[in-house]
């Protein structure tokens, strides 16, 4: 399977050409007629927005309904490991890695521009007969941003993260996608289906991570236009790309325990600062009323949110909001699944459920309600114009909203602050997406080979340049988001596959020589192993 030596050493080789193969030509007929290719990849993500809303909507149902099945099941004392095992990482550490890689610079992208956006309308207000801009379209506006951003899109990250877990540190199978699928498929995971499985994840790793890097650095591009007067172009986005390339390439070959744990832990404290300013700075009173009020609004509409489907044939809002946003979810699934298994280690099952559910989407709900509400707030009560801002040019929301909170000494440094982060919440995305895939393609290796991530890292930021240069960037995104209608049948197969797992190990069915869940079992295999060595 792994090559031992030569230029595919540590790595496995038909994987990795057909990797490579995949991506050239996904990138090649993307961009030798971008418009074709866009025409192609939007009307599929078109149909499946329009005519599987119901099954998407089913599907993250079912998972989080699933993931809680699990966490207070009697499986949830079973160790990701051995059984006296500790975690590798501390809480505070685990949880920066984990928020780091699952949202990114997403939330700061959009913890203001989706309210705004929803409370100039949106289904839910006009069922309510409510009008649009007044104080209760805004509430209804922060309950739809917390629930796409909520329980349900974590519930993706949190299962997928669990399954790999579990028969990667319990059952001692690869660390990678096709190892969820081991109770049905058994050694079959080794052969084409496996393969299938894991170039999927590698499709949506890659192509996910390179177009958000490449769509992302038009925010990066506005804030420094803002900050030092840099033009907006293409040139200094490539040169951004460039620049965020080599530190994440740099970061992913210094190891989880450095870079990657350094970069993260960084980003919290940073997150915190700015939080603090807009809390503090902004509406005080206001925001701190919305906390409980959002979160418990939230939680009171979040399972008929959950289910809820647009009856209106020509309806498009579900389409483009909340079907895309699970396609999103869903096609990140493997990314930040197998980083999650990757940071989980010695963690109980319910203790990994529980705090994965809970903490990371408190703490994004604390940051949309900051940041969106302080927006919401100067529309409604103060001088206006974040509406304007985000209907004319997104990736300037954030800097209007800085400054019209109005401390005048904070607000070119608080924009520093938030450019700054945008890079390196970017950074943190794409040294995990490499990561991800160099141990994938090392069939799970607790550290890849260096040569393997530095190829990777680069890979990465070379396709989001390419395809930035050539206009494919949106077009990959509708592609990516497709990609998550064959792993979103994946991802039910693994739910049922962790259950047969779980049974296995109560009924004592090993399934191989690293198998924590069978002690006795490794205990003979280790005894018989030593007598062949004598022999």
């Amino acid at each position: 399977m792994l090559v031992s030596n030569g230029m595919f050493a540590g790595i496995h080789k038909g994987m990795s050409i057909a990797a490579k193969a995949m991506i050239l030509a996904f990138v090649l007929f993307t961009v030798l007629n971008v418009d074709f290719a866009n025409g192609i990849y939007s009307d599929v993500k078109s149909w499946i927005q329009t005519t599987l809303n119901w099954y998407y909507v089913t599907v993250v149902s079912v998972v989080l309904f699933f993931s809680i099945w699990v966490a207070f099941s009697r499986y949830g004392n079973i160790k990701l490991g051995a059984d006296d095992e500790k975690p590798e990482f501390g809480f505070f550490t685990w949880f920066s890695m984990l928020f780091s890689c699952a949202i990114g610079v997403g939330i700061l992208f959009w913890s203001i521009a989706e309210p705004i956006y929803h409370f100039q309308g949106n289904p839910f207000i006009e069922m309510a007969g409510i009008a649009a801009g007044t104080p209760e379209a805004a509430q209804v506006a922060l309950r739809i941003t917390l629930f796409h951003w909520g329980l349900h899109g974590w519930a993706i990250y949190i299962i997928v993260g669990l399954m790999i877990a579990y028969f990667a540190c319990r059952r001692g199978l690869p660390m990678t996608i096709r190892s969820a699928l081991y109770p049905i498929l058994g050694d079959k995971i080794y052969g084409p289906a496996g393969h299938a499985v894991d170039l999927l994840a590698i499709f949506s790793t890659l192509f996910g991570t390179a177009t958000a890097l490449g769509l992302g650095v038009s925010q990066m591009n506005a804030g420094l236009n803002y900050l030092f007067g840099i033009e907006v172009s293409k040139t200094t986005q490539i040169l951004l790309i460039a620049g965020i390339t080599v530190i994440a390439t740099l970061s992913t070959m210094s190891g989880l325990q450095r870079g990657i744990r350094l970069l993260s832990v960084w980003n919290i404290r940073l997150s915190l600062i700015l939080i603090g300013f807009f809390v503090i700075a902004g509406p005080t009173v206001y925001l701190l009323g919305l906390v409980p009020t959002s979160i418990g609004d939230y939680l009171w509409n979040m399972i008929p949110m959950g289910f809820w489907t647009d009856p209106d044939p020509k309806g498009q809002w579900q389409g483009w909001w909340t079907i895309f946003y699970w396609g999103w979810w869903l096609s990140w699934g493997p990314l930040v699944g197998l980083f999650i298994a990757r940071i989980s280690r010695g963690r109980t099952i319910r203790e990994f459920l529980l705090s994965a559910l809970i903490i990371p989407p408190l703490g994004g709900f604390l940051w949309i309600i900051a940041f969106g509400g302080t927006a919401l707030n100067i529309e409604l009560y103060g001088a206006g114009g974040i509406v304007d801002a985000v209907n004319n040019n997104m990736t300037m929301a954030l800097y209007h909203t800085i400054e019209a909170i109005g401390v005048e000494a904070l607000t070119w440094p608080m924009a520093l602050l938030a450019t700054l982060m945008i890079v390196t919440w970017f950074v943190t995305s794409a040294d995990s997406g490499t990561l991800v895939i160099c141990t994938i393609l090392s069939m799970g290796a607790k550290e890849p080979p260096l040569s393997l991530r530095a190829v990777w890292g680069v890979l990465l930021g070379a396709v989001a340049a390419v395809l930035l240069l050539a206009g494919g960037l949106k077009a990959l995104q509708s592609a990516t988001i497709a990609a998550a209608l064959p792993f979103s049948a994946v991802l039910l197969l693994m739910c049922v596959a962790l259950v047969k797992g779980f049974r296995d190990e109560r009924d004592g069915v090993f399934y191989g020589k690293d198998d924590l869940a069978n002690p006795e079992a490794l205990k003979t295999a280790a005894e018989a192993a030593a007598v062949e060595a004598k022999a």
